[in-house]
């Protein structure tokens, strides 16, 4: 290629890399906001759903090394009742707030009292 058409996808290159570079240079950052909402969300859907109870959230640190492999939408809650079970929740709004599983405790511990059926 030559003339206009090089310098043309020359720029086309550019921009590419450039917007590449920025997307996983601000990518944490945002992941960090979005959780930050999310766990928002969640502690006041716990408060309605726990009045009496008191709770720790722990998110996937996916900074980390060894956790990239992980969602890090997925937050966990202990509940200081069960400090031994830590039950995974997905937020998706404000309004759809679903509980994906447990883990931690007695597994054939069957009276959880925070299990949420569907």
């Amino acid at each position: 290629m030559k003339g206009k058409w090089r310098k043309i996808i020359q720029g086309l290159a550019v921009v590419y890399l450039v917007a590449f570079g920025i997307f996983y240079a601000v990518r944490p950052s945002w992941i960090d906001l979005q959780i930050e909402n999310k766990i928002g969300y969640l502690d006041l859907y716990l408060k309605e759903q726990y009045p009496e109870e008191t709770w720790e959230f722990s998110p996937v640190p996916h900074r980390e090394d060894g956790y990239k492999h992980m969602n890090p939408y997925h937050i966990g809650v202990k509940f200081e009742t069960e400090p031994e079970v830590e039950y995974k929740y997905f937020v998706i709004n404000k309004d759809e707030i679903i509980q994906t599983g447990y883990s931690g405790g007695n597994e054939s511990q069957i009276d959880l009292s925070h299990l949420e059926e569907e």
